[in-house]
């Protein structure tokens, strides 16, 4: 599509190669501020002591309610096509983020 051809307010979005191939992750960490949320992917693998974080995203509040409502319509319709998603019982994993301060 051309300049000339996109609508006013649109958006032309790139995606390179490296990330599009995407990164794994099957645990996420959730923290915020009065001014952002930051949310860490982490891809852990079984039995493993030490989980790395592949991606951090940082967002304004704004931003992170439109993606809720934005992956809860998109797993909804995932939902009415595919059926049910299961939610498996998981026991609660400790986590330590680095080095603790000592007094």
């Amino acid at each position: 599509m051309s300049e000339k051809d996109q609508k006013p307010n649109q958006i032309n979005i790139e995606l390179d190669e490296k990330t599009a191939e995407g990164i794994y992750s099957n645990l996420a960490i959730i923290n915020h501020s009065v001014s952002e949320f930051v949310v860490d992917f982490i891809s852990m693998m079984p039995g493993a002591p030490k989980a790395k974080v592949k991606s951090r995203i940082v967002l304004t509040p704004q931003h992170a309610k439109k993606f809720l409502k934005a992956l809860s319509d998109n797993v909804n319709r995932f939902e009415q096509a595919h059926g049910p998603i299961k939610d498996y019982d998981q026991p609660p994993i400790p986590i330590n983020f680095g080095p603790t301060g000592e007094a």
